[in-house]
């Protein structure tokens, strides 16, 4: 029963070590995101750190217009960012825990 339990604990220990690794890694993939008429561009990492933003003259002309797209294309890139995130963090948790009682919510 004890050998049981410090082999879970050493695995679970791996798996925060493995999370930690992948949320490093996910820092360097990037997202792109743009309005469908490519007046903005928006660049972020799978973190949600906004790395790039790239907006055309055509949109400096009008500020509400701007606003609104800057909305509407971060939410969108957020998004992405997140689904990317979460799926990732949890394929190395599932990874991480295929036999611990009351851990299935991964799976």
């Amino acid at each position: 029963m004890f050998g049981d339990m410090m082999n879970m604990m050493g695995k679970l220990k791996e798996t925060q070590q493995k999370v930690e690794e992948t949320k490093k890694r996910l820092d360097h993939v990037l997202i792109d995101e743009q309005s469908n008429d490519g007046f903005l561009k928006i660049t972020l990492t799978a973190n949600r750190t906004v790395k790039n933003v790239s907006v055309s003259d055509e949109l400096l002309a009008d500020k509400e217009m701007l606003e609104d797209y800057l909305v509407n294309v971060l939410n969108k890139a957020i998004e992405k960012a997140t689904n990317v995130n979460e799926t990732e963090l949890a394929s190395v948790a599932k990874e991480g825990m295929p036999n611990i009682p009351g851990m299935d919510m991964f799976s």
